[in-house]
């Protein structure tokens, strides 16, 4: 008999996408990078009030638009001027100081469980793509895609390098991860806590709402997909899931 443990020939590829804020992170990363920036003196304490105002409301009600253009803007206007290895070692001190200890335990494990499946785990969030990729790298993950902010000779301009990654924009990243691959989206998992996750969430075969805010838990109730509430029973129905029908997969390969 095969060990189930290893990839059989002619498997597909797969590959498992993650939120961030809210699903992988109790709050907004975004807000973590705010702080680092106060405490290096590089932004204002009225500028931290904003951060944490939508930090706030993005706890109690989750995302919305007006909310998303009004961070967007403000990050983007705070960024002109620094470098990305500014970024790079803010966000890795974001990480051990604030992202880390935010982690929801159960959400990690998840990943665990899809790495240990041959799958690819790629965070995929509307925060930046710096931060994002740090994250991953610090878990252990594939990769991220995240919001690209515009730079010149390493400098941030102040503009966005292409669309934020939000609503349908994540279930178009997604596509373009896999374009030229064998792996088939069918086959693939997605995981999020909010409404304006719906079209990446449509776009796989595989898809858990966890902790969802009320739109997306009646939009999953309705559809039939699981539901994650981040509790002891629930993270070990999840991963039992995981192992009874997520299929070992290899790597995924470029078409010629």
């Amino acid at each position: 008999m095969p060990n189930a443990d290893r990839p059989l020939p002619g498997d597909a590829p797969i590959v498992a996408f993650f939120d961030v804020d809210n699903t992988l992170l109790r709050g907004a990363s975004i807000f973590h990078i705010a702080k680092a920036a106060r405490r290096r003196g590089l932004i204002s304490v009225r500028d931290i009030v904003r951060f944490g105002w939508h930090q706030a409301t993005f706890l109690s009600v989750g995302e919305n638009k007006r909310h998303m253009a009004s961070i967007k803007d403000r990050a983007l206007e705070l960024l002109s001027g620094y470098s990305a290895a500014e970024l790079v070692v803010i966000a890795n001190e974001v990480f051990d100081r604030d992202i880390e200890p935010r982690l929801w335990p159960e959400t990690v494990e998840l990943t665990r469980e899809h790495l240990r499946k041959g799958h690819s785990v790629w965070l995929i969030t509307a925060s930046p793509q710096i931060v994002a990729q740090v994250i991953a790298d610090r878990l252990g993950l594939t990769g991220a895609l995240g919001t690209r902010a515009e730079t010149v000779d390493g400098m941030f301009t102040g503009r966005l390098d292409g669309p934020v990654l939000h609503g349908e924009q994540k279930a178009v990243a997604a596509r373009d991860l896999i374009a030229g691959t064998d792996v088939d989206l069918a086959h693939c998992w997605a995981y999020s806590d909010s409404s304006n996750d719906i079209p990446l969430l449509t776009a796989v075969g595989n898809r858990v709402v966890v902790n969802p805010d009320a739109a997306l838990s009646k939009h999953a109730k309705a559809a039939g997909w699981t539901i994650l509430q981040l509790k002891r029973s629930s993270i070990r129905d999840a991963q039992r899931t995981v192992r009874r029908e997520a299929r070992v997969a290899r790597p995924a390969r470029r078409g010629k």
